[in-house]
C-alpha cells in the first residue's frame, strides 16, 4: 500500500474529528496513530498499556499499511498519556459511530465499552481489575 492510501476506511473517517490539546512543538506520534494502535490492540485483547505497545510493535508492518509512525511506536507510556488528554465523550461518540457502520448495530442498542482499563482504574498494588 502506497502512502496515498494511509489513513483510509471508515475507522479513521469517524476518529479523525478527535481533537488533539497535546502542544504542537513536544507532539511526536500522531493522534490518529495512536488512536488506531489502541483500538486495534484492544479488539486484540491487549488491556494494559504494556500490552498495547509490545502487540504494536510485534504488529508494525502490519500497522504501517495503515497509519504511518513517522517517529515509530509509542511508547506505552505516551499511549497512556494521550487517551488521558482526549476526551471520553467524543472518543466513546466516535467508536459508537463507527461500531454501528461497522456492525450494523439497530438505534437503540447499547454497546458497552470497558474504560476503567482504558482509564487506568485497575487496583495497582493486587494487580486486579476493578469492576462494577
Amino acid at each position: 500500500m502506497n502512502r496515498k492510501q494511509l489513513y483510509m476506511g471508515s475507522f479513521f473517517d469517524h476518529f479523525m474529528i478527535i481533537y488533539d490539546p497535546r502542544q504542537d512543538g513536544k507532539v511526536q506520534h500522531k493522534l490518529m496513530d495512536i488512536l488506531f494502535i489502541a483500538v486495534a490492540a484492544t479488539v486484540c485483547r491487549c488491556d494494559e498499556w504494556a500490552e498495547m505497545e509490545d502487540w504494536a510493535i510485534a504488529k508494525e508492518e502490519w500497522l504501517r499499511q495503515y497509519i504511518e509512525l513517522p517517529n515509530g511506536i509509542p511508547s506505552w507510556y505516551t499511549i497512556e498519556r494521550v487517551l488521558d488528554v482526549i476526551d471520553p465523550k467524543q472518543f466513546e461518540k466516535c467508536f459508537s459511530e463507527w461500531m454501528k457502520e461497522i456492525t450494523q448495530i439497530d438505534k437503540g442498542t447499547v454497546v458497552a465499552i470497558d474504560g476503567k482499563t482504558m482509564r487506568g482504574t485497575a487496583e495497582k498494588s493486587s494487580g486486579k481489575k476493578l469492576t462494577l
